[in-house]
C-alpha cells in the first residue's frame, strides 16, 4: 500500500508492555488462533473454537472476568514501531471513509479507539488475551490488536502484505460501524434465544457484513488517496480465503461441518469482500436479506 505521508490516527491508546488475564472472545483472528493452537498440539481444532465461541458469544463481543493486570515494560522493536504507525495509518483512512460515508447518508461517523497491547488487556467486556487475535468489543467501542498476530498470520497461514493486515483492521472497524447502525445489537439478541446452529447462520452474516465492509473502506480508501499497489488485492483476497470456516476446519480435521460454520466459507468472504471493493456502496451489503445459497 502507498502510506507515504499519509497521517496517524490520534484515537489509539498504547498498553503494549502491559500482561494480564487469557479469557476473550473471538474475534477475526481468534478462530485462525485457537484452531492452529488445538491443531498443533494435536487437539480438535474444531472443538477448541466451538468451546470458545460459546463461552464468549461470538466474533465483535467478549465477556468473561476481570483478572489482574501487571505492567512489564520492555524496549519495542523497530518492527513493532513499525507495525504500529502502519495501523494508526490504516485506522486513520477507515475515520476519514466512514466520516465521509456516514456524513453522506446524513448521520455522523463516532470514531472508535484502537488498542495496542500485548499479551492480554483489560477491556469493558471482560478479559482479552493475544492468543485470540484482533476483536472488536461493543462495550468501548474500542478494538484490541496485538500486532505480534501479524506475524501468526504470516508464518501459521502463508497471509502476509501490508494489505492483508488492513484488511484485519478494517474488518474489525467494520464490525464498529455494525454497531453504530444497530445491526451488532440486534443480531446478538437473536442469537442469544437461539440453538446453536440457528445462531452460527446468523454469525455468518454478521461477519460476512464485516468483511463487506471492509471491501467498502478499502474501495473508497483507494478513490481518496490512491492507496493500492499492484498485488495488494491479492493479499487481501488470499487473507480471506485461508481464514474461512471450510478451509481451516478441512486443513486441521480433513473435512468441513458447514451447520458448525460462523464466519463463513473462504468463497463467501471473498465475494462479500470483492463486492465492497468493486462497488463502494453500502446499500449492496445486503448480508441478511439474501438467502443461504445466495450468500
Amino acid at each position: 500500500m502507498k502510506l507515504d505521508g499519509r497521517r496517524t490516527s490520534s484515537n489509539v491508546e498504547d498498553r503494549r508492555g502491559m500482561s494480564g488475564g487469557k479469557k476473550a472472545g473471538l474475534g477475526i483472528g481468534g478462530i485462525i488462533i485457537v484452531a492452529l493452537m488445538a491443531w498443533i498440539s494435536g487437539g480438535n481444532p474444531l472443538t477448541a473454537v466451538m468451546e470458545q465461541v460459546a463461552e464468549n458469544g461470538g466474533l465483535g463481543s467478549l465477556t468473561g472476568t476481570n483478572t489482574e493486570v501487571t505492567s512489564e515494560q520492555r524496549e519495542l522493536t523497530p518492527e513493532e514501531q513499525e507495525l504500529a504507525k502502519f495501523s494508526t495509518q490504516i485506522l486513520a483512512g477507515t475515520e476519514d471513509v466512514w466520516t465521509k460515508i456516514f456524513k453522506e447518508n446524513g448521520s455522523t461517523y463516532e470514531v472508535p479507539t484502537m488498542v495496542l497491547y500485548t499479551d492480554g488487556v483489560q477491556t469493558a467486556c471482560g478479559q482479552g488475551a493475544s492468543e485470540m487475535g484482533p476483536f472488536y468489543c461493543s462495550g468501548d467501542q474500542k478494538l484490541y490488536i496485538d500486532l505480534s498476530f501479524f506475524t501468526s498470520m504470516k508464518s501459521q497461514l502463508g497471509a502476509d502484505g501490508d494489505f492483508a493486515y488492513a484488511y484485519v483492521i478494517a474488518h474489525e472497524v467494520g464490525h464498529h460501524v455494525e454497531y453504530l447502525t444497530g445491526t451488532l445489537q440486534k443480531v446478538h439478541q437473536q442469537m442469544a434465544k437461539m440453538s446453536q446452529a440457528e445462531a452460527n447462520k446468523l454469525s455468518v452474516r454478521l461477519e460476512l457484513l464485516a468483511d463487506f465492509y471492509a471491501g467498502v473502506w478499502a474501495h473508497h480508501d483507494n478513490k481518496m488517496f490512491g492507496s493500492l499497489e499492484d498485488g495488494d488485492i491479492e493479499e487481501a483476497i488470499q487473507c480471506a480465503q485461508v481464514i474461512g470456516d471450510d478451509y481451516l476446519q478441512k486443513k486441521a480435521r480433513g473435512y468441513a461441518v458447514p451447520e458448525s460454520f460462523n464466519h463463513g466459507t473462504s468463497k463467501q468472504r471473498m465475494k462479500w469482500f470483492k463486492l465492497g471493493l468493486q462497488t463502494g456502496d453500502i446499500r449492496q451489503g445486503k448480508t441478511f436479506e439474501c438467502s443461504d445459497a445466495e450468500l
